[in-house]
């Protein structure tokens, strides 16, 4: 077995870590893009609420986004292939745990043991390619990888519609063989790495805090929605209130933190991450409740509904690099104001699938406009963010990012539905249903039109022109549920 930082992009040895890191973050987003097409199928069989199945969603993204910065800093400590080996493990045990889930609680909590696998093995993948690969090759390794993660987020909706027409309880269960596979390349082929000058000590106090943060916004906001306010829910969202202020304090003193401060004093940074609060809140929404409307109300089965949304992710492969490119040239400002508002429109366009919606003449007007709108936004936003980092803070930008656009998500996905009026039995009712997509879909047109305004107020500076144009972008979790933030550019890989 090769070296770590000796490895040779068209070897056989290359190979075989490209093969295991594409499919480990394969595992984690085909995961995310089939449970939303698989939803209406647990929620009937497992006579769940809306509510429930809010939080099929949520506590899986929860654990995710509470715990994947800390799952990066425990493979720079103990080790990036022994973690994600963990990762791994730990994702395929909870995916048969929610396979085999006789209730809807039962399913939550499985759900919630999935996030924890998924922050352990999500930041090995992408620090594997960064520490095996030769200088040189690095770069190439990191655009292979994502160009085949593209290919992974155009089979995932076609593949979870697929499973679905079987049963949604073999959506998680084909993960136990994929582990297995990944397992076995992973032990015989790729090369153990750490960071040897990581900082002694891990910020357990922060990731603390962050857990207890969200989950008690996520918790309040939820039933809040549901059942207006309640002791309980007031006394959750105050604790996680006071829990996010202190997590502020605590990494302003750590010598370790999980967000260094830093990187905050830039208001670039600041503003860019604020455009992905509102834009990842809108995505989170959107792929939590388009499918749904496909399936409940214009009558697509679970395999049409879960194709429907390809256009976004082929917009996405074709133009991305161009918009890219484009902002290396003219700066983010322009890309981020006007892509918010071309997926905005689209938003708008999605309002017309209702009843006897065909995917031709209404559907696919609205994701393609939609599409273009993100392919404008994307890559811009992940330059933005990593060119406002200075270079040794690339990886913990990127990871920073990640972690807000999750939990915008989360949040989302908590608030958004219930004031569109969708809760408790609604889904089970198209025309009920109907009339919540449609305000749904106004509010997240207004975090789009917000986000452009946002972007054209305070995203001033142009991008570094010695900059590397962000040609590569992690796209092929942008098109499910709710959503990652912008992880690669080439400015990662100097980190190792």
């Amino acid at each position: 077995m090769a070296q770590a930082g000796e490895l040779r992009m068209g070897t056989a040895a290359g190979r075989w870590v490209l093969l295991t890191t594409v499919l480990g973050s394969g595992l984690v987003m085909i995961d995310g893009t089939v449970v939303n097409v698989a939803l209406e199928s647990i929620g009937t069989e497992l006579d769940a609420g809306f509510t429930g199945l809010q939080w099929t969603v949520n506590a899986y993204t929860l654990t995710l986004a509470s715990l994947i910065l800390l799952g990066g800093s425990l493979g720079d400590r103990y080790g990036r292939r022994r973690v994600f080996l963990i990762g791994v493990v730990w994702f395929a045990l909870a995916s048969v745990a929610c396979g085999l889930a006789p209730d809807i609680g039962t399913l939550i909590a499985a759900r919630a043991l999935q996030g924890v696998g998924g922050a352990l093995l999500t930041p090995g993948s992408l620090a594997l390619i960064s520490a095996s690969f030769h200088g040189p090759d690095r770069a190439a390794a990191v655009g292979a990888w994502s160009g085949l993660g593209g290919i992974a987020g155009a089979i995932g909706p076609f593949l979870g519609g697929w499973l679905v027409e079987w049963s949604w309880r073999v959506v998680f269960l084909i993960n136990l063989p994929l582990a297995v596979l990944i397992v076995v390349v992973a032990l015989r082929h790729v090369p153990e790495s750490m960071d040897v000058e990581s900082a002694p000590g891990l910020d357990v106090t922060g990731t603390v805090l962050a857990v207890l943060g969200l989950a008690g916004l996520t918790y309040g906001l939820t039933g809040l929605t549901e059942s207006g306010p309640t002791p309980a829910l007031i006394v959750a969202l105050v604790v996680g209130v006071l829990a996010l202020v202190v997590f502020v304090l605590v990494e302003r003193r750590s010598p370790h933190p999980l967000v260094p401060p830093t990187l905050f004093r830039n208001p670039i940074f600041s503003a860019a991450n604020i455009v992905t609060l509102l834009i990842y809140g809108a995505l989170g929404t959107v792929f939590l409740v388009l499918v749904l409307q496909l399936q409940i109300v214009a009558g697509f089965s679970p395999l049409q509904a879960g194709t429907a949304l390809l256009p976004v992710t082929a917009v996405m492969l074709l133009f991305s690099a161009r918009a890219g490119a484009l902002a290396g040239r003219i700066g983010p400002r322009l890309p981020l104001t006007i892509g918010p508002l071309v997926s905005a429109a689209g938003l708008l366009l999605m309002t017309r699938v209702g009843e006897g919606a065909t995917w031709l003449t209404e559907v696919l007007p609205a994701v393609l406009v939609f599409g273009a709108g993100l392919a404008l936004t994307v890559a811009p936003l992940t330059a933005t963010v990593l060119d406002a980092a200075p270079d040794r803070f690339a990886g913990s930008a990127s990871g920073v990012n990640n972690a807000v656009a999750r939990a915008a998500g989360l949040l989302a996905v908590a608030v958004i539905p219930g004031l569109a009026g969708i809760r408790g039995e609604v889904y089970t009712d198209p025309v009920a249903f109907d009339a919540g997509f449609r305000t749904a879909m106004l509010i997240g047109a207004g975090l789009l039109v917000a986000a452009a305004l946002v972007a054209f107020t305070l995203v001033r500076r142009p991008l570094d022109a010695g900059t590397p144009p962000p040609d590569r972008v992690r796209i092929e979790e942008y098109v499910h549920c709710g959503v990652t933030g912008p992880q690669v550019h080439p400015a990662q890989s100097r980190r190792n």
